[in-house]
């Protein structure tokens, strides 16, 4: 896919907007953009005057008032330990002895800033995952000045959103507005805690929708991208914080900026609660995102592309390929097709295609209108997920690990030169969180054996505590995602 924002994103950078650290590299996202029903603000013209009314009032109170009481402050800190390497036992089982070199535990916390958005009143939250990626420890602070610990729930580095949860009732929350229904031109503000100077507000308008950037994600990973692009002021410390409009309804989770300096330098870009919704909704539910495939490659159309390939259009998403046993090509679907409507929803681009099919989960049918040469055509399909069926996909995990597991990418593989591996996609209270495994960590083998699928954790774990033997340890060796190499001992008898 080619995004058409290239020439001026080469005058530009796309910064993540929490502060410090910001605790990992920001995958983007995905949504669409619908036609909308007329204004509510809109007023009859007269032609016995020459007087206009404005078409939306500008006083935002309301809507700060009504929205700022539910955004929040939120602290995570990173704990950098470095484990022994030698003079040890159990290192040299998997390494052998080099030299009797010796590691000390050497705690290196590093903190980042950011914000969250409060959306049920038992203490659901939800903000950008690169705010909370890789943290150790959770901080959120209210509007109030109350300060509680959060426990992550879930992350999606497809669409940079992450749920968090802190145990507290009654709290003050913002209700989803629709996304879709935003125009370009309308008021909307920024809440959030940039350079942490909690609770301020800041107005723009939107300035464009679907837009896709083109960057933040690593070569070959998938990525979402349809983000609400608006001039109201946003700088570090703003990601994860609320985008609303005049009613006080949320219609976006600010994410990025573009600048230069990593500073506000004119505009920002948002993830659409259309996107957040279902994304959060996943979370909750599954713990990982349901997410629906057509099992095609797509590119934008532009004026030449569309001159080479004799197009009858000049907007929707070209197919460049489709995959096989997808729901494409069970449909009917070919290559050349130029996919312009899903559900009786324009698509004018590869990244409101997304928006749109990201709002499904496998099993559901969408009804995709096409152009063929010159003949429309409407198609139904059944979507699928990433592994070819229409089956609910859930985190694999061992409760008493305290963890969930996915098999690693090809793209890990050739990065790290693995041909196996496990990769560690969350903790929570357990055996891996007292030993000091974080999330990301790639698990090789356990207790010799080598790990390629989750399956095989849970399979190794369960075999251990089942087992006869009085001595229920697992020696756990992987590798972390910039190359450093760890070894563990969990003694599953405590």
């Amino acid at each position: 896919m080619k995004s058409n924002a290239k020439q001026w994103l080469s005058l530009i950078a796309v910064s993540a907007i929490s502060s410090g650290i910001t605790l990992s590299a920001f995958t983007l996202v995905s949504d669409a953009k619908n036609e909308n029903p007329k204004s509510e603000y809109s007023v009859p013209v007269s032609y016995a005057s020459v007087s206009a009314s404005p078409a939306v009032t500008t006083d935002f109170t309301v809507a700060a008032e009504s929205s700022i009481h539910a955004v929040v402050h939120i602290k995570a800190t990173v704990s950098r330990k470095s484990m022994p390497q030698s003079a040890d036992p159990f290192f040299d089982f998997f390494f052998g002895d080099r030299g009797g070199m010796q590691r000390q535990m050497t705690p290196q916390p590093q903190v980042g800033f950011g914000s969250g958005v409060i959306i049920s009143a038992d203490g659901y939250i939800v903000t950008n995952n690169h705010v909370v990626d890789n943290s150790d420890e959770l901080d959120v602070t209210l509007n109030d000045n109350r300060t509680f610990k959060a426990k992550l729930i879930g992350t999606d580095p497809v669409t940079d959103i992450a749920l968090i949860k802190i145990e507290e009732q009654n709290l003050p929350t913002i209700p989803f507005g629709d996304s879709e229904k935003l125009k370009v031109g309308e008021w909307v503000l920024a809440v959030g805690n940039p350079f942490n100077l909690t609770s301020t507000v800041t107005a723009g308008i939107v300035s464009a929708k679907a837009r896709s950037l083109g960057v933040g994600a690593q070569p070959g990973a998938m990525k979402i991208e349809s983000f609400i692009q608006t001039d109201a002021a946003v700088n570090p410390g703003n990601s994860g914080g609320a985008l609303v409009n005049t009613k006080g309804e949320l219609v976006g989770i600010n994410t990025a900026i573009a600048s230069q300096t990593g500073n506000y330098a004119g505009y920002s870009f948002a993830v659409p609660v259309t996107i957040v919704g279902k994304v959060v909704a996943d979370l909750r539910q599954f713990g990982t995102v349901q997410r629906a495939m057509l099992g095609v490659s797509i590119r934008d159309i532009n004026s030449d592309f569309a001159k080479e390939k004799n197009l009858s259009v000049f907007e929707g998403a070209y197919i460049d390929k489709i995959s096989d046993r997808s729901a494409a090509m069970e449909a009917g679907l070919k290559e050349s097709d130029v996919i312009i409507a899903v559900n009786d929803i324009k698509v004018k681009s590869v990244s409101e295609l997304q928006e749109q099919i990201s709002r499904y989960r496998p099993g559901d049918k969408v009804k995709v209108k096409l152009m063929r040469g010159k003949d429309e055509k409407e198609f139904s399909l059944t979507l699928k997920n990433k592994n070819g069926n229409t089956s609910v996909v859930k985190e694999a995990g061992v409760e008493i690990l305290g963890a969930a597991f996915k098999s690693i990418s090809d793209e890990v593989k050739k990065q790290l030169g693995l041909s196996f591996g496990v990769q560690v996609t969350g903790t929570t209270k357990g055996k891996f969180e007292t030993a000091g495994i974080r999330k990301g960590f790639i698990i090789i083998k356990i207790n010799e054996e080598r790990m390629s699928t989750p399956e095989d954790v849970e399979k190794m774990t369960n075999q251990i505590l089942n087992g006869n033997s009085d001595e229920k340890v697992l020696f756990v060796v992987g590798v972390y995602p910039n190359g450093k190499t760890n070894y563990y001992a969990i003694d599953l008898s405590e």
